[in-house]
């Protein structure tokens, strides 16, 4: 397949070395902002007490550790098709993605179990004071930044790590939100809030996890991925095709194949046939930009369709 590439932008429609060459620029990125944040989150809220804080520099330090897992999804998925991988590496990133999802539960449940703890002791003693909330606040900021940036690039690039890497991001945003809040409330004279906020954190990292889970399982359960009246109907406007039926398709999100029956009049020849073939599989391409492939398996229509056909 043909793919192309806008100028000055990355799209579906790059090469695989470019586009692995793209992704992997933007992780780095957003690894080293990561580490930032986690490191400011982390280092305050030990100093501070705050168990909330603690644990989202926790959930920002797996953040940065989700990056370096999806880094090595985009690198094996970057490798060219091979004789043992004929349709290419490309769910290799899908499986980091799952990667990062396990990670997610696996410290949603260390979170849970510190609140826990921590709540039927009666709460530990918090220092809040004006260095907090700058803290929370900046780091809040950058991560609205990174969550908005990796979430456009995972949608221009239809990469599934990247995508689950800006999920997990946007988690963070809503955990500092929460332990803001946290803060206000042990201010207030609430201590116990400091926990129920750490357990916020958790249902929000194992959220995060779910809705990872849900699309790799779209990618590895070989769910269609295009609709198949859509497809049909772009097929069938090509001139001397009777009919289509058979439509699937399966895949990635950046990287989908195709498999369709095309019926065609019985008495056409197999050079007529074969040129509708690459029409049906151009117009296909550019109608759905992340397909990959299309393979179109061509079958001899009968009655008033097949005479059509062969009048078209």
């Amino acid at each position: 397949m043909a793919r192309r590439q806008e100028s000055g932008t990355a799209s579906p429609h790059a090469d695989a070395a470019t586009r692995a060459r793209t992704l992997t620029r933007i992780l780095w990125i957003g690894f080293a902002l990561n580490v930032v944040v986690a490191v400011f989150k982390f280092i305050y809220g030990t100093l501070s007490g705050s168990m909330s804080m603690t644990n989202d520099g926790i959930a920002s330090f797996l953040d940065a550790g989700s990056t370096l897992i999806g880094l090595a999804g985009v690198s094996i998925a970057s490798r060219p098709p091979s004789e043992k991988h004929p349709y290419g590496h490309a769910k290799y990133e899908t499986y980091a993605s799952v990667a990062i999802g396990v990670i997610l539960i696996i410290a949603a449940g260390d979170i849970a179990r510190e609140a826990i703890a921590s709540l039927l002791e009666g709460g530990s003693h918090v220092m809040v004071d004006w260095a907090s909330y700058v803290i929370m606040l900046s780091t809040m900021a950058l991560n609205i930044w990174v969550a908005w940036w990796e979430g456009r690039w995972g949608r221009e690039l239809h990469s599934e790590s990247l995508t689950a890497d800006a999920k997990h991001t946007w988690t963070d945003v809503y955990v500092s939100v929460s332990v803001i809040c946290s803060l206000i409330f042990v201010q207030l004279g609430y201590p116990a809030a400091d926990a129920l906020v750490s357990l916020i954190v958790a249902f929000a990292v194992l959220a995060s996890a779910i809705s990872i889970f849900r699309e790799a399982n779209r990618t590895l359960a070989d769910v269609s991925r295009l609709d198949a009246g859509e497809v049909a109907e772009v097929v069938e406007g090509v001139a001397g095709v009777a009919g289509v039926d058979e439509v699937r398709s399966r895949g990635t999100e950046g990287e989908v194949y195709v498999d369709l029956h095309v019926l065609l009049d019985p008495n056409m020849t197999l050079r007529e046939a074969n040129e509708i073939a690459r029409s049906a599989e151009t117009l296909l391409e550019e109608r759905f930009p992340e397909v990959a492939d299309v393979s179109v398996l061509m079958r001899p229509a009968e009655g008033e369709g097949a005479e059509a056909a062969g009048g078209a």
